[in-house]
């Protein structure tokens, strides 16, 4: 997942980037699609180890075909930075266990010791790659506007997203009475509308602004968890159907754009860790988000979901600004410090 972006960007010429993005995207929509519904018939028939086992095959043929088909890219001049990655390791995996405590209702004391163990790790880890000429971290990539204000509104959206995937299939069984099965269908429109979406927003990223695209996909995506949000008390599979796609069909509209500003933000010999930081704040997104919903679960636990979809409508807002931000900023071209010397960005 983490390297996926850059590999994307080295098969794809420049002007043909957002395509590829957005094509990529197409992928995860449809297994996404399928995922729910095909783990739906399996609980109707089996029990629920059979969900893993079921992806042992799959994992067995997606190496197979990644040995034989994904591109040989160049390797980087400066060896692998072992001390860099313990301590990226400590910093993000303390945060994320933090989060999560925070979330869970942890004691205060045991939760102060993560957070303070978590500042140590990460000011190390900052100070160390700030000195670095390929560093872990890619802290000197967040110098570059577009490309910090794209790892911002990344952030944005997926806590957004994991707030609202997390708490539906609450509200679908506990407030609609709906079994598992029909809850993975009803859920299914929303990655449908992201692949029917992105590879449409994958080709306007080639042509207009990602501020101008990711603000006006985080807006359609706010109005669709607002709309879930608002659910009527009997709501039937269309009612709740077109909502899951207009907010699906928003998320696909910002998610193409951003990540390929992202990525060409960076220098091209930098692209292995601009789509870490990609990778980084997707997780840091997704954590935050289910952080969320357990917390709300455990203070307001009787309208825990309705908030956390209004919650999610919010943050999507805030992401929908942060992307608008990049209009006003013009792009900034990083040097590129590695061994062999300056590289030009695309």
């Amino acid at each position: 997942m983490s390297v996926n972006t850059a590999l994307i960007r080295t098969i794809y010429p420049h002007n043909m980037l957002g395509r590829g993005i957005g094509l990529n995207a197409v992928v995860v929509a449809v297994a996404a699609a399928a995922g729910p519904t095909i783990a739906s018939g399996i609980l109707s028939l089996a029990p629920w180890p059979w969900l893993f086992a079921v992806n042992v095959p799959i994992g067995v043929a997606a190496i197979a075909v990644g040995l034989r088909a994904l591109p040989k890219a160049a390797r980087a001049p400066h060896s692998f930075d072992f001390a860099g990655a313990a301590l990226s390791a400590a910093t993000f995996g303390l945060l994320i266990g933090s989060i999560d405590a925070a979330g869970h209702g942890e004691r205060f004391g045991l939760l102060a010791a993560e957070l303070a163990a978590t500042s140590i790790c990460g000011f190390f880890l900052v100070r160390r790659e700030f000195t670095r000429s390929s560093p872990m971290l890619p802290v000197d990539l967040l110098r570059i506007p577009i490309f910090s204000l794209s790892v911002g509104t990344s952030i944005c959206s997926f806590v957004a997203q994991m707030l609202a995937l997390v708490s539906l299939p609450f509200l679908l069984q506990n407030e609609f009475g709906y079994a598992a099965v029909q809850i993975g269908l009803l859920i299914t429109p929303w990655p449908v509308a992201i692949g029917i979406v992105a590879p449409i927003a994958g080709r306007l990223a080639d042509r207009y602004p990602a501020g101008i695209l990711g603000g006006i996909g985080l807006v359609v995506f706010a109005a669709g968890l607002l709309s879930l949000a608002l659910l009527p008390a009997h709501a039937d599979f269309f009612t709740i159907g077109w909502r899951m796609a207009l907010a699906g069909a928003g998320f696909g509209l910002f998610q193409s754009p951003n990540n390929r500003a992202m990525i060409s933000a960076a220098p091209r010999a930098r692209s292995g860790g601009a789509s870490g930081m990609l990778g980084t704040a997707r997780l840091l997104g997704q954590t935050i988000g289910a952080a969320l919903v357990a917390s709300l679960f455990a203070r307001v636990p009787h309208h825990a979901t309705t908030v956390a979809l209004f919650v999610a409508s919010g943050f999507a807002i805030v992401g929908a600004v942060v992307s608008a931000l990049r209009l006003v900023e013009r792009p900034v071209a990083l040097s590129d410090r590695t061994a062999e010397g300056a590289v030009a960005p695309d």
